[in-house]
């Protein structure tokens, strides 16, 4: 499983510890798991009872906050776009 973290870790230039939950994902599946590009941390300032929501409803959901955050985002764009 190294071999196989240090080439996701090379090629797609994810984090050692994102490689190895993908390689772990992959052999739950049984199948291959699609890499995602690599993540960047930001910060921002939320209100703390937004932050409270954010870290019930990613566990819940089986998501980090950054994915879920991200998908929020990423939905939101669409929409948003999808106006002009």
């Amino acid at each position: 499983m190294a071999k196989s973290a240090e080439i996701l870790i090379t090629r797609y230039g994810v984090s050692r510890r994102q490689a190895y939950r993908y390689l772990e994902e992959a052999q739950e599946m049984g199948r291959e798991v699609e890499v995602g590009e690599a993540s960047v941390p930001i910060t921002i300032k939320i209100p703390g009872s937004v932050a409270r929501l954010l870290r019930e409803e990613a566990p819940a959901r089986g998501l980090t906050i950054g994915e879920l955050v991200s998908r929020a985002v990423r939905d939101w764009l669409s929409r948003e776009r999808g106006r002009g």
